[in-house]
């Protein structure tokens, strides 16, 4: 084990399970932090694989699981495979006493997941890299929240992630944990231009089918309408949109209205601040997000070139380091697990037609 992480100090060393276009993400956030962040090594299935790995980043990469166990050459392990098969080296990991930082959703299937949560004594050294949360505006969002500056919030509209990412921004701008939900939805089909994907542009210009996932979720006296496109994640013409209402006011998209009394109106905008643009020569970087006068989030890694999705997982790296060392738990495997289960009861509600109510899981807090 490395030496540092509990002072704070030193540099974070993990290594990584998987090889695929995610963990390229991790690779990118060491490269660009190399200050704080070490790859000790990586595993992969395929030796080829491992083989390019190593000679594209310079990292060290084997296809020998028993060794990349045992050399153990960093603090805590990133699984970053498919929702199938993550299970599997998450308990393996877990019973080799190896802290994980898993990709999300940690499971595939509810049954998955309780076996995952009970293989593991309750998720016990795992936390999850649920990174939405943690964009710079989803951030900036749950701050303006947390405030109080909208009053105690019933209802938000969120089109701005798929699936478990979806419910885990409804979950945390509600409030809610793991109270019973109420859950219907549908989905429509509707023409798009083809727009890029994971590879880039396509190669003509195409007309195909884009589905809308609709679904409207209540918990109690609180409630909130999922949208969403996959096209959203690459298209040019189809938004993100995020409505947040409190009974002192409401967040749209990055418009903030709000009572300072009742009968004082006030009107703001959250204001994007990046460095090195219109002649500034500090360099490029993102320092953060105002909204009032007031910083409502500073980013973490002043300086680092990185997009908003590599700043939210390097804050995941840098909280499960000082996890590792001791440190408080920051996305446990029951709420990833929380998570995954509304998302696949919200799958199964917009395939039947059917209203479905959750039931309370092995992992729900008592």
């Amino acid at each position: 084990m490395q030496e540092g992480i509990a002072g704070g100090q030193g540099k974070r060393i993990f290594g990584i399970l998987g090889g695929g276009w995610r963990s390229e993400f991790y690779l990118r956030i060491a490269k660009a932090l190399p200050e704080l962040f070490e790859i000790g090594e990586m595993w992969m299935r395929d030796s080829r694989k491992a083989r390019e790995m190593e000679l594209k980043w310079g990292v060290k990469a084997t296809s020998d699981l028993e060794g990349f166990l045992s050399r153990r050459a960093f603090d805590f392990a990133v699984v970053s495979l498919s929702r199938s098969a993550a299970p599997e080296y998450i308990i393996r990991l877990s019973e080799a006493g190896i802290p994980v930082l898993t990709e999300t959703p940690p499971a595939d299937s509810l049954e998955g997941l309780r076996y995952l949560y009970q293989r593991t004594h309750s998720g016990q050294g795992i936390q999850v890299a649920e990174q939405f949360i943690r964009q710079p505006l989803h951030a900036a969002r749950l701050a303006v929240v947390n405030s109080g500056m909208l009053g105690g919030v019933s209802h938000v509209q969120v089109s701005a992630g798929h699936g478990y990412h979806g419910i885990s921004l409804i979950r945390h701008l509600l409030g809610v944990g793991f109270e019973e939900a109420e859950i219907s939805g549908e989905q429509l089909i509707s023409p798009i231009v083809q727009g890029p994907g994971r590879a880039g542009l396509p190669s003509e210009e195409l007309l195909v089918d884009s589905r809308q996932d609709l679904a409207l979720l209540k918990f109690g006296g609180k409630s909130a309408v999922y949208d969403f496109s996959y096209d959203q994640y690459f298209s040019a013409i189809r938004r993100n949109r995020v409505l947040i209402r409190g009974y002192r006011g409401e967040l749209e998209g990055t418009e903030i209205r709000y009572l300072k009394d009742y009968r004082t109106p006030v009107a703001t905008q959250m204001q994007r601040v990046d460095a090195g643009q219109a002649g500034d020569l500090e360099g490029y970087y993102h320092k953060g997000i105002l909204a009032g006068g007031e910083w409502v989030y500073q980013n973490p890694f002043p300086g680092a070139r990185l997009s908003d999705e590599e700043l939210a997982m390097a804050s995941c790296l840098l909280d499960m380091a000082a996890y590792t060392a001791g440190g408080p738990a920051f996305y446990s495997l029951a709420e990833a697990c929380q998570d995954q289960y509304l998302s696949l009861l919200m799958g199964e509600a917009i395939r039947s037609g059917q209203t479905l109510i959750s039931e309370r899981q092995v992992w729900a807090e008592l």
